[in-house]
C-alpha cells in the first residue's frame, strides 16, 4: 500500500519577536495563563517551545524557555507558566505581568517533540502522552490539534498531578474527552495527594503498576511522549523500559526551575 505524501508546510524560522500581553488568568493556584499577540509570529507546531526574555530597567536580562500551549498559523500564543519560588522569570509572569505589557519571545523552537495531524494522516500510529504537573503544557496542543482535525489515531493521556486544583487545562481536556467519538481520546489522571469527590481510586503517587495499567502496551506501536520534571521523566522512562517499551523511541522533555 502506498501512503499519501506528507504535505509540505513553509519552513518556520525562529526569530526574536515583540509580543503584547492580551490576556492573563489563573490556571492553577500556582500557575498562570498568558495570551500573547505576536504580529510577526510565523505559527508553530503542537509541542514546540519558545524563549522568553525579560529586560530590567538597568539593562539586566533573563531568558527562559517555555512550552507553547497553542499551535497553528495564527499570531496568538498561549503560555501556561508554573511559578517557581525564587525564580527570576516565572514569578513575574504569574504574579505581576499585566495586559498591555510587552515581552520578547524567540521561536518557534524544536522539531522533534511535535505531533502534526498531516504527518499522522500519512503514517497513522496511536499516541500515548504522559505528563507530570505542568509537563502537560506541550502535550495539550497535540490533544487539541488531534480533536480539531478529527484524527482517527487513538490518543491516550496519563496525567499525574497532586490535587484536582493542580490540573492544567481542565476545560480543554474535558472537551477532548467529549469529542472522543470522532477523535479517539482517553484520559487517566493520577492524584498523588487528594482525589476529586467520588473518585474510585485513592490518592497515591504514580507507580509502575498504575503506569502499566494506564498506557498503551508495547505491541501497540504507539508514539510515546513524556514531559515533566527531570525526576518524573527519568522514573517513567525506567518503568517503560521494564515494561517492554523501546525507550529509545520515546520522545521526552524535561524541565527545571525558572
Amino acid at each position: 500500500m502506498t501512503l499519501p505524501a506528507t504535505p509540505v508546510r513553509p519552513l518556520r524560522r525562529p526569530a526574536w519577536h515583540d509580543a503584547t500581553v492580551v490576556a492573563v488568568a489563573p490556571e492553577t493556584p500556582n500557575a498562570g495563563r498568558l495570551v500573547l499577540d505576536v504580529p510577526t509570529w510565523p505559527g508553530n507546531d503542537p509541542g514546540q517551545h519558545l524563549d522568553l526574555r525579560l529586560t530590567a530597567e538597568d539593562g539586566y536580562q533573563a531568558t527562559r524557555s517555555y512550552s507553547i500551549a497553542s499551535a497553528g498559523d495564527g499570531t496568538r500564543i498561549t503560555l501556561a507558566v508554573d511559578r517557581v519560588e525564587d525564580g527570576e522569570v516565572s514569578p513575574f509572569l504569574v504574579d505581576a505581568v499585566e495586559v498591555g505589557d510587552t515581552l520578547e519571545v524567540h521561536g518557534p523552537l524544536g522539531g522533534w517533540f511535535v505531533w502534526r495531524p498531516d504527518v499522522s494522516a500519512a503514517d497513522p500510529r496511536p499516541v500515548q502522552l504522559i505528563a507530570g504537573g505542568s509537563g502537560i503544557v506541550p502535550l495539550l496542543p497535540m490533544v487539541t490539534a488531534h480533536a480539531e482535525a478529527g484524527d482517527p489515531s487513538p490518543f491516550r493521556m496519563l496525567y499525574a498531578v497532586r490535587t484536582p486544583e493542580d490540573v492544567f487545562f481542565r476545560a480543554e481536556l474535558d472537551a477532548a474527552v467529549a469529542a472522543a467519538d470522532r477523535a479517539p481520546f482517553a484520559l487517566d489522571v493520577v492524584y498523588s495527594r487528594q482525589t476529586p469527590p467520588g473518585a474510585e481510586t485513592p490518592a497515591g503517587r504514580l507507580t509502575r503498576d498504575r503506569l502499566a495499567a494506564s498506557v498503551l502496551p508495547p505491541d501497540a506501536g504507539a508514539l510515546v511522549y513524556v514531559c515533566g520534571s527531570t525526576p518524573f521523566v527519568e522514573q517513567v522512562l525506567r518503568w517503560l523500559g521494564e515494561l517492554g517499551h523501546d525507550v529509545t523511541e520515546v520522545r521526552a522533555e524535561r524541565f527545571g526551575g525558572a
